[in-house]
């Protein structure tokens, strides 16, 4: 009898492994195909914004020249580019060193308590 439930036990989790193998392999197509979809909206999202500056472009060379009208917005394009990395560059520093330190005060914190429990 415990020779059988035991086989009843193992081919339980046998088969319950077999079922989470088969679930996270059509998960893990799905995540497939959804990492291509996203990469080919980002590709398209991409083109439609340089589409968007040769609009912004043509716009302003309506009443200036071309090259003034591009000189334009690449210059806007390069404030905003640098305002951008300025922002990421302080994001950064303020995130510097990247260690857990809250974490190592509360595991410090825990062992010096376990210490002073155990010389109790």
């Amino acid at each position: 009898m415990v020779q059988q439930a035991s086989q009843q036990l193992t081919e339980l989790v046998r088969g319950e492994m077999r079922l989470a193998r088969a679930e996270m392999k059509e998960k893990g197509r799905r995540y497939g195909k959804s990492g291509g979809l996203f990469g080919g909206a980002s590709v398209t999202g991409f083109l439609m914004l340089q589409a968007l500056v040769a609009t912004v472009i043509a716009a302003l060379a309506v009443p200036l020249p071309v090259w003034a009208a591009a000189l334009i917005v690449t210059a806007a394009l390069g404030v905003i580019a640098a305002v951008l990395a300025l922002t990421g560059k302080k994001q950064i520093s303020k995130a510097a060193p990247p260690v857990p330190e809250t974490t190592i005060d509360s595991v410090k914190a825990d062992v010096a308590e376990i210490k002073r429990s155990a010389h109790r």
